[in-house]
């Protein structure tokens, strides 16, 4: 079980806290999705923050933004979150063609990869999140007729909560190689908590499964509250991201797994902004970015 730390103000469960976020990384991808050089396609990000009250008057295309890219959040962040999802994607996309028949996304939020992505047959994917979360997810999506590419299982839990056992439940079989992921999940985590959490992928993990998560290096995140990027996302958006960061010293996750014998790469986003050409790229000073760490790990067959 991981005990966590998740604000979420609002009755419909995606109108504040982490809700909130998810709602602007919808929206971010949203802005990606009508790009002319779009790194990633998704369709459905719109009818989301269009559908939260909350959102429904933030910009959705770079060309509403009266400084486009520019802006620090429309522009920059919107740009980071696009780079992040392709990257994601095309991760997720190798580890079920190399063998793994699961999918668990953890803190699925609004995550739409089950309708979009085109899935080898025979995988199962598993959305861990809070019922409140799915059922706004649900909804917009059922109102737009909107049908899975991949059989998807939807898992209405707490992560505060026994969400392995929600997920055993659920038909998750432990025997099966599985791609987790953790996308944006880890900084609102106490750090006992993302202990917790990469003990319990190990245990669950048959050989061959995979792991993916995003973390931050720096010792002191609020060293960055004067960040462009992290005041943008304060002043137009109402979303204070450092108080929803959880501050206490980060465990070394990486290492841990190296050490447990999973085979672990640690990248810089901005290693992928140069392979694919576009993307955000180190600002000389206060950047909110620079300690941005995308984590990869297999675990290899004994």
């Amino acid at each position: 079980m991981v005990g966590t730390a998740q604000p979420d103000s609002g009755t419909d469960g995606v109108t504040g806290g982490v809700g909130a976020t998810a709602l602007l990384v919808a929206a971010a991808r949203a802005v990606e999705t009508c790009r002319d050089d779009s790194l990633a396609q998704d369709v459905y990000a719109e009818h989301f923050v269009r559908a939260a009250p909350a959102s429904a008057g933030w910009p959705l295309r770079i060309e509403d933004v009266p400084d486009g890219d520019a802006n620090p959040l429309w522009g920059r962040f919107a740009r980071y979150f696009g780079l992040r999802t392709r990257v994601l994607d095309d991760w997720l996309l190798r580890s079920v063609r190399s063998g793994a028949r699961q999918v668990v996304l953890l803190g699925a939020g609004l995550d739409a990869r089950a309708f979009r992505l085109a899935w080898p047959e025979g995988r199962t994917l598993f959305e861990v999140d809070r019922e409140r979360v799915l059922g706004f997810k649900h909804e917009v999506l059922d109102g737009l007729a909107a049908t899975p590419k991949v059989r998807r299982v939807p898992v209405p839990v707490d992560l505060r909560d026994d969400w392995v056992g929600a997920l055993g439940a659920a038909g998750f079989d432990p025997a099966v190689p599985t791609a987790w992921l953790a996308e944006g999940l880890l900084f609102y985590l106490p750090p006992a908590a993302e202990s917790r959490l990469m003990d319990t992928v190990h245990r669950l993990s048959a050989a061959g499964s995979t792991l993916a998560f995003e973390i931050k290096v720096e010792k002191n995140l609020h060293a960055y509250r004067d960040s462009p990027l992290y005041r943008a996302t304060e002043h137009e958006i109402g979303i204070d991201l450092l108080t929803l960061f959880d501050g206490g010293p980060r465990p070394d996750s990486p290492a841990d797994l190296a050490g447990r014998g999973w085979t672990v790469e640690v990248r810089s986003p901005f290693d992928f902004t140069h392979r694919f050409g576009r993307g955000p790229l180190p600002e000389p000073e206060n950047d909110a970015l620079e300690g941005n760490r995308w984590v990869f790990a297999e675990k290899p067959a004994r």
